[in-house]
């Protein structure tokens, strides 16, 4: 069975399967996102998704992994997450044994391993798939990304996030939360 999707004419309104005239965005949004995210699982999974949407654009990448993008003292930039990204790379974090982030006093990313590698490659951040790094091909443009960054967005507002917060202490949040 699938989902119908009937656009209104210059208003922007839609009718999804008989439910009631919304916003073309917002019911888009509704046909990929969960109603009410229960736990962490669906928010990872929700973000996840979005991850995976973010992959299959065809605008042209190529992280080579050089890692100068997470040298935030250095370029002045630092990655800011939504409580599903934190969660995701908490996740990720978990899965390489650690229940907390390492300390860094040298100002590059706290996820980043002894051997100057990403430690959460595969759960790492909206902000770190589309970077400023000139040697991945630049920063995405806004206008491409925009839908997946109100999806993101829609994430934290549903599972109680307070926005995007610095990679660090978003991550050492949800950590923490993780052991009550």
């Amino acid at each position: 069975m699938g989902v119908g999707v009937r656009l209104g004419g210059r208003s922007g309104r839609v009718k999804v399967s008989g439910e009631r005239t919304t916003n073309a965005f917002s019911a888009l949004l509704s046909l990929r996102m969960p109603a009410n995210l229960q736990n962490p699982a669906d928010a990872v999974a929700a973000t996840q998704a979005i991850y995976a949407d973010l992959a299959q654009r065809p605008i042209e990448r190529g992280c080579t992994r050089l890692t100068e993008c997470c040298q935030f003292r250095l370029t002045g930039r630092t990655p800011f997450l939504t409580k599903g990204e934190a969660l995701t790379a908490a996740k990720g974090l978990r899965a390489t044994g650690r229940t907390k982030l390492p300390e860094r006093t040298d100002g590059a990313c706290p996820l980043l391993g002894p051997e100057g590698r990403c430690m959460i490659y595969d759960a790492r951040p909206f902000g770190c798939r589309t970077h400023f790094c000139a040697a991945a091909g630049g920063p995405y443009a806004r206008r491409e990304v925009v839908d997946l960054i109100r999806r993101l967005e829609d994430i934290d507002q549903k599972f109680g996030g307070e926005g995007a917060l610095p990679i660090g202490s978003a991550v050492a949040r949800v950590l923490k939360e993780g052991r009550r």
